[in-house]
């Protein structure tokens, strides 16, 4: 926001559409960029300014939408537009939800231009209180203007109006600066207008665009505010356009953090949500997927090929080849490769989840490895503790999850099953194929070995004829000759 400026009275975001175009039972302004809902991005923006009052005018599944903004901006007024169609109506009612009195600027915006900054915002603002209009437009110019308002000036090149495309004539229609929708008003002036506006148009709408005009006939000065870049103004109306949004949207977060001091090998196959918080000197490799609050600590090295939502990556910790939700990797820690970190994971510094292991409601303490082949589940290993290859805990006995521990410096040997709930003391160890069903003490070793019988001429009896049989045979006779 511009020092020059005050912060607006009011901001208005028009949610209200029903966004057909996307053919979907999600309302449009509920798709999302970047792990933010398109009007998430728009409140963002609005909420920025410090407005005095923030209101969101909703109609199209009017409930799921007023949850899903409340639940985020739990401040925010929800508004709700009539039968009534057109952006003036919308407005009209968003003004009628506030004081009647309201004096000052109010900002109107939409809630599917999701890479609209609260920066152009502010400058939309400062630029309307520095001149003291009665409204100023944020404009742009485009080569291909089809669809759009366009803005109409006189002679000199003041503002006279907007003309919407289906109303304008052959000359109108080849002005390329168009009208965003976005705008700054004077309140009391915008609130006597919209009692002016009337819906005989060819849409039959009642439209904001009709405000100019009126305020300029009352001797109210009409200008802009332009901008060079368009993507900020642009909005989405189907499943097309989100996906180019999104890719500017990618785009501009991996350059923002690249200037920080990130370095991502391939912008095009990483994806950075909104939330996401990174420091420097982190390394993004190949096919990296960030999303929610992930935050990755200095020196860490993500991917390739990895999906983080929601974890916390320490100092230095490599991750790749994982897919990891709601977990915490400590400091110097490595995880993967093809490694499942599913929610309620926290590895303690420099430990390690190897090669194909999942993990889950599990607390791993500083140091231990978890190497590869395994699983363990609703558990908690201590430090320096190492788990060998093909363990894992059998924590569901069909009715309810059971807790495993396991204590620090303990040994496990491959294969080992720990049945839950069950205790393993400080510096015991297992042996191969172990099935441990009873708590083991600390320095004890645990064993569930059963002797081992060999019957003989098995293969030559119950598999004649076998390659397998062929293969014994031979090696029968082998043996025999060099006795």
């Amino acid at each position: 926001m511009s020092s020059q400026a005050q912060a607006p009275v009011a901001v208005i975001v028009l949610a209200a559409g029903a966004g057909t175009r996307m053919k979907s039972t999600k309302p449009k302004i509920m798709h999302e960029i970047a792990g933010r809902s398109m009007v998430s991005h728009a409140l963002h923006a609005a909420s920025a300014l410090e407005p005095s009052n923030l209101v969101a005018v909703v109609r199209h599944q009017r409930d799921l939408v007023a949850e899903h903004i409340l639940n985020e901006f739990p401040q925010i007024t929800i508004a709700d537009q009539d039968e009534i169609p057109g952006t003036g109506r919308a407005v009209e009612q968003g003004l009628e939800a506030l004081d009647e009195g309201l004096e000052g600027t109010v900002v109107v915006t939409y809630g599917d231009v999701p890479l609209l900054t609260s920066e152009v915002l502010g400058e939309l603002v400062a630029t309307h209180d520095a001149q003291g209009n009665a409204v100023t437009v944020l404009t742009t110019e485009l080569d291909d203007p089809s669809g759009y308002g366009r803005i109409l000036r006189d002679e000199a090149g003041d503002v006279v109006g907007i003309r919407e495309q289906k109303d304008a004539s052959e000359a109108e229609l080849a002005i390329r600066e168009i009208n965003s929708g976005i705008y700054a008003f004077d309140a009391a002036m915008l609130r006597a207008a919209l009692k002016e506006v009337t819906i005989e148009n060819a849409q039959r709408e009642k439209y904001l665009t009709d405000v100019l005009a009126i305020a300029r006939r009352n001797g109210g000065r009409v200008a802009t505010a332009q901008i060079s870049d368009r993507w900020q103004i642009e909005g989405a109306n189907d499943r097309v356009q989100v996906s180019r949004l999104a890719r500017i949207y990618n785009e501009r977060r991996c350059e923002y953090w690249m200037r920080e001091g990130v370095t991502i090998i391939d912008p095009s196959s990483t994806w950075i949500d909104a939330e996401v918080v990174l420091s420097q000197d982190v390394t993004l490799k190949p096919g990296t997927q960030l999303h929610g609050r992930t935050a990755v600590g200095t020196g860490a090295i993500i991917g390739p090929d990895s999906t983080l939502t929601n974890v916390m990556v320490g100092q230095n910790a490599v991750v790749k080849r994982t897919d990891a939700t709601d977990a915490r990797i400590g400091a110097a820690a490595t995880v993967g490769p093809f490694t499942y970190l599913r929610p309620g994971t926290e590895l303690g510094a420099d430990g390690k989840i190897g090669a194909f292991y999942e993990t889950k409601n599990a607390t791993i303490g500083r140091g231990s490895k978890l190497s590869h082949l395994g699983y363990v589940g609703d558990a908690e290993v201590g430090e320096f503790t190492n788990i060998g290859c093909g363990n894992i805990t059998a924590n569901y006995d069909g009715e309810k999850k059971h807790r495993t521990k396991i204590g620090s410096h303990v040994r496990t040997s491959s294969n080992t099953v720990f049945v839950a709930p069950v205790e393993i003391g400080d510096g015991a160890y297992t042996g191969a194929g172990a099935v441990v069903r009873k708590n083991v003490p600390a320095g004890a070793l645990a064993l569930s070995v059963a002797p081992q019988r060999n019957s003989e001429g098995w293969t030559l009896a119950k598999r004649p004829g076998s390659s397998s049989a062929d293969a014994a045979f031979k090696a029968s006779l082998d043996s025999s000759a060099t006795e």
